[in-house]
Formats: structure tokens, C-alpha cells, sequence
């Protein structure tokens, strides 16, 4: 209670907090936080084996629904606040330097001064 609620998809973690009703304790999914639950979201599934990043498998038709739910739910409406480690360093955990930030429709950098 009164902690920020937290959770990845595709590598961007998002705070759901003001979703508490869907995302918080004893709610619908609250499987999905404290992870990077890219596999579950895709799949729409809360079976703790798809609560992962990992999206090898998945079917054209998953991969739209999560573009679409990545891009038309968690990033239109909850703010990012940080990213995996998947998302920002190689396998030897080197740096990517292919490394992009992900854009928010209703961020406007002006907002933080």
C-alpha cells in the first residue's frame, strides 16, 4: 500500500499506479507487475509460464495485439519511467547502442520545468 505499481512490456516499464483497480493487490492483473510481461500481454494470459519477455513463438495475430497494446494502452496512458536491462544492454552486457527511447504521446519535456 502506497507504493508505485510497476510493470514491463517490450522492455519499457511503465508506472501503472493510477490503474490500481486493475494492476494492485487482488486485482484482475496484478500477475502482470513486478515483471516484464511482454509474453502474457501478447498472449493475453496471466499463466505464470507466459509471465516473461520472451516472445519467441508467438503467432503474427499476438505480435499486432501487442503493438497495439503496447502502443494504444500502456504507452497512451501510463508514464514510462525506466527500461529493462534487456532493453538497454547487449547479452554481455555491453551497452546497445542501438538504444532509443521510447516516445510518449502525452509527454512534454516542458512538463518537468
Amino acid at each position: 500500500e502506497g507504493q508505485p505499481i510497476y510493470l514491463a512490456v517490450k522492455g519499457v516499464v511503465f508506472d501503472v499506479t493510477s490503474g490500481k483497480e486493475f494492476y494492485g493487490k487482488g486485482a484482475p492483473y496484478n500477475a502482470l507487475v513486478g515483471k516484464d510481461s511482454t509474453r502474457g500481454v501478447a498472449k493475453m494470459s496471466l499463466d505464470p509460464a507466459d509471465l516473461t519477455h520472451d516472445i519467441t513463438g508467438l503467432t503474427e495475430e499476438e505480435l499486432k495485439s501487442l503493438d497495439d497494446i503496447f502502443n494504444n494502452v500502456y504507452k497512451a496512458k501510463y508514464p514510462i519511467v525506466g527500461y529493462t536491462s534487456r532493453r538497454i544492454l547487449k547479452e554481455d552486457g555491453s551497452p546497445n547502442l542501438d538504444f532509443k527511447p521510447e516516445d510518449q504521446p502525452h509527454f512534454n519535456i516542458k512538463d518537468e520545468f
